[in-house]
């Protein structure tokens, strides 16, 4: 069985996404964006990871995922997939005033579940030319930075959660932690 399912939008960090669920001793499967809601039904997951990529218009079926599955099961957006689920629910991307490619430090507004343990900051590594620039309704902001007002949001009644930064790096010093929050989401205790 495989526990979590992480989406590939065709950006360079999906595999490092993988290798960190996978080190955390998690079944998880890693699968292009061309992935069908009845293929992901078919696995059974505890959680899906809709990961990153450098185009809002080359995510496949990412937007169907989240639309099928945010209210049965966790998902956690990263970057792209951050994008995605503010669209999906009348948010606003655009470009960034001011692209980001560097450390950053997080500043954490409400810890939440997906944060938790991480407040009042922590350093990550930023990556996006596009940001989400207007909360969806009936999400709740939990981190900024200094150029980007919305790095991290929940749905305020299902666990989709969304994070712009990259916690699967090694210039995240303490993204592990996130994927161990939300593996905890999921009922995955490690």
């Amino acid at each position: 069985m495989v526990e979590i399912i992480v989406i590939a939008n065709k950006g360079q960090y999906n595999h490092r996404i993988y290798r960190t669920v996978r080190d955390l001793n998690v079944s998880v499967k890693l699968v292009n964006n061309t992935i069908t809601v009845d293929e992901v039904s078919e696995e059974n997951p505890k959680g899906i990871i809709i990961g990153g990529g450098p185009y809002l218009e080359e995510t496949g079926n990412s937007k169907d995922i989240i639309k099928n599955f945010y209210k049965e099961i966790p998902i956690l957006g990263i970057c792209l997939g951050h994008q995605l689920i503010a669209l999906l629910f009348n948010g606003e991307v655009r470009e960034a005033e001011v692209g980001e490619y560097a450390e950053e430090e997080i500043i954490v507004d409400d810890e939440d579940e997906i944060l938790k343990g991480l407040s009042p900051s922590f350093k990550a590594w930023v990556s996006h030319k596009d940001e989400v620039k207007k909360l969806p309704k009936d999400f709740l902001k939990l981190a900024h930075s200094k150029n980007c007002e919305i790095e991290a949001m929940r749905h305020k009644n299902y666990d989709l959660f969304g994070v712009q930064f990259h916690p699967e790096v090694e210039h995240t010093p303490r993204g592990r932690e996130i994927f161990k929050n939300f593996l905890a989401i999921c009922g995955i205790k490690r």
